[in-house]
């Protein structure tokens, strides 16, 4: 069921919205579609982002093998 609603957005979120609307829509009249789409999927990523961080964990490292990773793996992006 749709519902209207008044948002109020800084300029640069509209015209980033008004360019994804031409581009996608080939209209400015389309920016609740885009708009919709934009806070579905983030909706969607945020509840995969929970799901992620709440499951169970596969992989067991100590403090001491971690620190020795993050190490080399600086070492790796330095070089």
């Amino acid at each position: 069921m749709e519902r209207r609603t008044t948002v109020v957005l800084d300029k640069e979120v509209y015209e980033a919205l008004v360019k994804e609307s031409v581009e996608e829509y080939n209209s400015s009249k389309a920016i609740s579609k885009v708009l919709n789409k934009i806070v579905k999927q983030a909706l969607s990523n945020k509840g995969r982002l929970s799901e992620i961080l709440h499951s169970k964990r596969v992989a067991k490292t100590t403090a001491k093998e971690f620190e020795k990773f993050r190490h080399g793996l600086s070492k790796a992006v330095q070089a």
